[in-house]
């Protein structure tokens, strides 16, 4: 059960060895050190005119499966996303 005021981040890491996407929550103050001077790629919701609707997900999807390809190309063999915005 989840406790009442925690405050928790998402983590998504790709298993090679399962070739599985693991999705985890963790307390922010537990991984608040471990932040400390990494790259931030802030997305600004005022570029999204606060919406966060289906396309927005599907962008934040395709960064995500994008920033994980960086350092693990072996997943690009799954990937077969749009990359750019889709009109509608």
């Amino acid at each position: 059960m989840r406790e009442s005021g925690v405050k928790r981040s998402v983590i998504l890491d790709y298993d090679q060895n399962n070739e599985r996407l693991n999705v985890r929550l963790i307390d922010r103050a537990e991984l608040a050190p471990s932040l400390t001077g990494l790259f931030t790629v802030p997305i600004l919701l005022d570029d999204f005119d606060f919406k966060l609707d289906d396309e927005f997900a599907r962008r934040l999807g395709v960064a995500m499966l994008n920033a994980i390809a960086l350092d693990q190309p072996d997943i690009e063999k799954y990937i077969s996303v749009t990359k750019n915005p889709i009109e509608r």
